[in-house]
């Protein structure tokens, strides 16, 4: 993960004004920031504009996250390399959290992938950290059809 976290400046300068792309590197960024302690309380869902919505296990931990905003947003676009971030919207959702914990799938298959996200993976040298980005590109590109 580490190493996909390196990554993500570079990735985002190479593929431009790409929203999907912003939005799963910014989700990787929080994953980072926020670890594992975090992960079964928090978890981001989804980048409106410069707010990314995260949805929280309970309201002890909104009020919790809510004094951390600041140093959330800046670690948040330390790793990314620019500022991606300017506010977190803090949501209770105590039944998203399970959703997250799904088993991973199969490796993912180029003709599963749009060409240009295909295209911002490939600047990704290592296979695994590769399908991991794709992986959660693609989640996100489905909870956003489902929206639809």
């Amino acid at each position: 993960m580490d190493d996909l976290i390196k990554t993500l400046p570079k990735l985002l300068r190479t593929v431009g004004d790409s929203p999907d792309v912003a939005e799963a590197a910014v989700i990787a960024a929080w994953k980072h920031t926020t670890g594992e302690g975090l992960r079964s309380h928090a978890v981001a869902k989804q980048l409106d504009g410069k707010t990314l919505i995260v949805e929280v296990r309970d309201a002890i931990w909104q009020n919790q996250l809510r004094l951390m905003k600041g140093q959330l947003v800046f670690r948040v676009n330390s790793i990314l390399g620019q500022p991606l971030v300017s506010n977190i919207d803090l949501r209770v959702n105590p039944s998203a959290l399970a959703i997250e914990r799904k088993p991973q799938q199969a490796e993912i298959a180029e003709k599963d992938v749009p060409i240009e996200l295909w295209s911002a993976a490939n600047c990704i040298e290592d296979k695994q950290l590769r399908q991991k980005f794709l992986k959660a590109a693609l989640g996100l590109l489905k909870r956003k059809e489902s929206r639809a």
